[in-house]
């Protein structure tokens, strides 16, 4: 681990202003994720800004009837919360499958969206990542690809987003509140805060420098069954393969939200308009185009079949 300065932010303003003009600097909350880039020198911030005490750890009612969560919420503490084990399972039930007690018990609500991948090449330094450094190529592409990406891919980086927090915001239209470094505020839906990877993979969120996420909203409950549905290479600790988190209302409409094929969450509304048709009409259109290897061409199978037990399950409750 190289050499950095610490320092903790009195201000969210102060904070952002000071990632901002410091090259190479972080915000540290929980440090699950970044911790252990900077060990494998991935990631070499010279400074860090501790952000843990600017107070955004509560989860409050919305004047609409939606729950805004404070930005370093623990996962945990956000799974158990009973307001979203009633009203947004599906999130409950995502955080739960993701990661140990232990991680989750430190991991954030900011730090959980902004998770970087765990494509292999990207945590080998000897190889050519665009993600760690761009331009250099795709060691990924042409290689073992079991894991990574079949949709929303580029020529760059087929990497995976490993969050399965996100996949359930992104399911529920959730709002990322931020304050920017001149202390101005702004609001981004969840559906444009992951970017696709384009020519620019290493550019993962549309967040600019030293933008700090203060909290993410939920809109109001929509009811219906919430289901999510995770399929890995061992029973716990593990990132998915492939996951599903669906909303099934009772007039048979609903809601669809992929993990573990893209870049980021895969949501594809017009899908969800062919929720009558069936499960496979779904699937089909959320997999449109998409581009695999011999490796890694089950997963769009996976997702027909996950969708399907999901949909199935939501008749019998």
């Amino acid at each position: 681990m190289k050499v950095f300065t610490y320092q903790r932010a009195t201000t969210p303003a102060q904070a952002a202003q000071t990632v901002a003009r410091t090259p190479g600097a972080r915000f540290i909350a929980g440090g699950t994720n970044l911790l252990d880039l900077m060990k494998l020198e991935i990631e070499t911030p010279g400074a860090l800004v501790d952000v843990n005490k600017l107070g955004f750890d509560k989860i409050e009612p919305t004047a609409n009837g939606g729950l805004r969560i404070g930005a370093f919420v623990r996962n945990t503490d956000l799974a158990s919360d009973p307001r979203v084990r009633k009203d947004y399972a599906v999130l409950s039930r995502a955080l739960l499958s993701g990661a140990s007690t232990q991680l989750r018990n430190k991991a954030t609500t900011s730090g959980n969206l902004l998770q970087r991948t765990r494509c292999s090449y990207f945590y080998d330094t000897a190889q050519k990542c665009n993600k760690r450094q761009p331009g250099s190529g795709c060691a990924a592409i042409g290689g073992f690809t079991r894991n990574l990406a079949v949709v929303g891919t580029s020529d760059a980086c087929i990497a995976t987003h490993p969050s399965d927090m996100a996949v359930a915001m992104r399911l529920l239209d959730a709002e990322v509140e931020t304050v920017r470094a001149d202390g101005s505020k702004r609001t981004i839906p969840i559906a444009d805060f992951h970017r696709l990877p384009g020519n620019t993979p290493h550019i993962e969120t549309v967040l600019e420098p030293g933008e700090l996420i203060t909290y993410v909203t939920l809109p109001k409950p929509l009811g219906g069954v919430h289901a999510y549905k995770k399929v890995r290479d061992r029973a716990s600790y593990a990132f998915a393969l492939v996951s599903v988190a669906t909303v099934i209302l009772p007039d048979g409409s609903g809601r669809v939200a992929v993990g573990g094929v893209a870049h980021k969450p895969w949501r594809v509304e017009a899908a969800e308009q062919q929720m009558g048709a069936g499960a496979k009409a779904v699937a089909d259109r959320l997999m449109a185009g998409a581009k695999t290897t011999e490796e890694n061409a089950f997963k769009v199978p996976l997702v027909h079949r996950i969708l399907a037990a999901a949909m199935q399950d939501a008749k019998k409750a």
